[in-house]
């Protein structure tokens, strides 16, 4: 998608908002997984409903203890990660030590395994699907420029309210950036939107003043602002009541988050809790990969890739490249470039990114790409000819 003239927006969520809660608690499991045996096969999903988890999924691995073991570790798990996020009692919203904890972990349909972990030996797509990727030059991470800051913005949340800066926040966070395009180019923030969980006694006014201030003012710089920037900062007022039990939370329930804010196309798989043999997650990544390439490289100002799979196959069944300013012959090029110099099977995607070991927990929030903060492979940029 090229943002040509006008106001775009996206948003991002802190990692004590109600779905990145669940989101993080899936990948703290598949990280579990993959740490004691980096061929397990894990779908995770992670409900939270004010002071109840419920965690449930299926699920493969060649060590019965190694199944055993993450299971009977599964209460701990939830507890650290709500801990971390900075929930401590019912009250901020919800108690890590005291509330409810369901396991419900099951095998893997034999069905499914036969497709994936196939008797020849190659490692089929663990369902159909498809998967874009997306780069521009937005930004140095090669993002648009809505989502980075959007991102940022909870970011600095969670670290003011870690350090003690503005005692009285809390974990649950939302942001909102709405930038001007013109040609094609972010040019100025029109709108940010904030809104975050605060603790009793703190009045509206002293909470905007101060979230403007140590948040707002550090993200945005003041030149990037527009004629008619706008700040609107917890518009509704009192935000006490926050995480799991202000609303319920889900795995999966923040995919445009988590990828391009809503400027590039998106398949509709989730990757939390998501073992690499899930193309919904490998795939994805590898069509970021792919696309950061291309824009990298110097051989487009924007690209978007999409890769498209059929269960228990290991080709992609089409492989697109859509590079801006480029006709059919040259993206024609570009994809036959690619596919001769990367692997797109599974396996090849899994060797390529290294993706067996526990890496996807620090994933889980403030987006799976742009993210100079972490070394992930799939951010990486390969050496490569020119065309």
């Amino acid at each position: 998608m090229t943002i040509r003239d006008g106001l775009f927006s996206s948003e991002s969520v802190s990692e004590g908002h109600p779905d990145k809660l669940a989101d993080r608690i899936s990948d703290a499991v598949l990280d579990e997984f993959l740490r004691l045996e980096p061929s397990a096969r894990v779908a995770c999903e992670t409900l939270l409903a004010d002071q109840c988890v419920v965690l449930a999924g299926e699920f493969k691995t060649r060590d019965l203890a190694v199944f055993r073991t993450v299971r009977e570790r599964a209460v701990s798990l939830v507890a650290s990660v709500l801990r971390g996020a900075g929930y401590t009692d019912a009250a901020t919203g919800i108690d890590p030590d005291r509330c409810e904890v369901q396991v419900r972990f099951n095998g893997q349909s034999a069905d499914i395994s036969q497709g994936v972990d196939r008797s020849d030996g190659v490692i089929g797509a663990g369902d159909q699907g498809l998967m874009f990727g997306y780069a521009c030059d937005d930004t140095p991470e090669l993002m648009p420029a809505p989502i980075v800051y959007a991102h940022r913005l909870v970011r600095r949340q969670a670290e003011l309210r870690r350090s003690g800066v503005l005692p009285w926040l809390r974990p649950d966070a939302k942001s909102q950036v709405s930038f001007r395009y013109e040609d094609g180019r972010p040019v100025a923030v029109e709108a940010v939107v904030l809104s975050t969980q605060h603790a009793e006694g703190v009045d509206t006014e002293t909470l905007r003043a101060e979230v403007s201030r140590h948040i707002i003012d550090s993200v945005i710089p003041l030149a990037l602002r527009g004629t008619g920037y706008r700040e609107l900062i917890n518009p509704t007022g009192r935000f006490v009541t926050g995480g799991p039990n202000g609303d319920a939370g889900l795995t999966g329930r923040k995919i445009i988050v988590d990828t391009y804010g809503g400027a590039a196309p998106h398949g509709g798989g989730a990757f939390s809790g998501k073992d690499p043999s899930k193309v919904d997650r490998s795939a994805a990544y590898m069509a970021r990969f792919l696309a950061k390439q291309v824009v990298a490289r110097g051989w487009a100002r924007r690209c978007l890739t999409q890769l498209a799979y059929a269960i228990g196959v290991a080709e992609p069944v089409s492989f697109l490249v859509d590079a801006e300013g480029a006709g059919p012959v040259r993206n024609a090029e570009i994809a036959a470039a690619l596919r001769q110099e990367f692997d797109l099977t599974p396996a090849g995607i899994i060797r390529q990114l290294d993706l067996q070991r526990p890496i996807y927990f620090d994933t889980a929030a403030y987006g799976h790409f742009g993210r100079s903060d972490l070394s992930l492979p799939w951010e990486a940029v390969a050496a490569g000819g020119a065309l």
